[in-house]
């Protein structure tokens, strides 16, 4: 029995390992050195106009921080499509979560919005939007892999061509249009990080409080009922978080791909499709995923730094090709 309880506890103890060592490494490794024991020296002796500190404070701080917690957000965020939707390929990037978060923050941008709660909350409105319109969809016409993709397809397009129109009018936009399609966080500071932060850590925690009423409606609509849930309602609440958490992510670091997509199915190869457990370590490795893609996009070709999203797709991309003809396990009950 003990052992078995610690087998479960095997894939935390390697979630947040991973974590902890892709967060110091985000903070030690840039394109300018850092001592990290001078910068502690400093700040334990409120030297805050020492460099060192003055870095670790306002850049990787930040910035690992904002890599992190948006990477944790979007994997978290793709579990959950994946549930609410019955597809395993559903995620923010695939059915266009992540393009209405995008569209949204391109109009806060041209309205002179760049930071803060106002930004966040244009980001989590654009998302909100892209999810009801693919789940409004995939009920009509059915949430079989085909349908799903093609409402993404769709509904990307269409927000695409909105940010796009948006610039045109409105080229003080363009700056941030452009980081946003490639993913950067070199413009991360506490004040986009701190609502994106709260928004994605309540999130959480209201998901962790959710796993049981997502593993219900993995059994499928008719029997979620007959168990007694509200499954509209429930939905519903599922679609909000997840598009709160896409959200807050694409307010930070821009449009990524293959995360919501990828850490899900590698969690479920280790633990199973038990929501209590694919949740909080889909949260764990996605943060450390990302962590660490964007370290490697600053130290690659240092002092020049790559966009995020080109590591991200080449780990993600072959990876994810491994995933698809390895697949075993996991919870059988959603449409592949």
């Amino acid at each position: 029995m003990k052992n078995s309880k610690n087998n479960l506890l095997i894939p935390y103890f390697i979630a947040v390992a991973a974590l902890l060592l892709a967060l110091l490494l985000g903070i030690l490794l840039g394109g300018v050195s850092l001592s990290l024991s001078s910068a502690l020296r400093a700040l334990f002796a409120g030297d805050l106009s020492h460099p060192d500190l003055r870095i670790l404070l306002y850049v990787r701080l930040p910035r690992t921080l904002g890599a992190a917690l948006s990477g944790g957000a979007l994997a978290l965020a793709g579990a959950v499509l994946q549930g609410v939707l019955a597809n395993r390929l559903a995620s923010p990037s695939v059915i266009g979560v992540n393009a209405g978060a995008g569209f949204a923050v391109t109009v806060a941008s041209a309205l002179g919005i760049f930071g803060g709660w106002r930004f966040a909350l244009f980001a989590f409105l654009g998302a909100l939007l892209s999810a009801v319109l693919v789940s409004l969809g995939a009920r009509k016409w059915g949430a079989t892999r085909g349908t799903v993709i093609l409402l993404g397809v769709a509904v990307s397009s269409l927000f695409g061509a909105c940010s796009d129109a948006v610039v045109t009018f409105f080229p003080d936009a363009l700056p941030v249009r452009s980081a946003f399609r490639i993913g950067d966080f070199s413009g991360v500071s506490y004040q986009k990080l701190l609502p994106a932060a709260l928004v994605i850590l309540l999130s959480l925690f209201l998901l962790l409080t959710l796993s049981r009423t997502l593993d219900v409606l993995l059994l499928g609509e008719e029997t979620a009922t007959g168990l007694g849930l509200r499954v509209p309602v429930a939905r519903g609440a599922l679609l909000v978080l997840a598009a709160a958490l896409a959200g807050a992510s694409v307010s930070l670091g821009g449009l990524l791909s293959f995360v919501g997509l990828l850490v899900p199915h590698a969690v479920r190869r280790v633990t199973g499709g038990a929501s209590g457990r694919l949740l909080p370590l889909s949260f764990l490795f996605g943060a450390a995923f990302v962590s660490l893609a964007d370290t490697l996009s600053r130290t690659l070709l240092a002092p020049y730094e790559i966009p995020v999203g080109i590591p991200i797709a080449l780990i993600g991309a072959p990876f994810f090709v491994f995933l698809l003809l390895h697949k075993k396990g996991g919870d059988g009950r959603a449409h592949a």
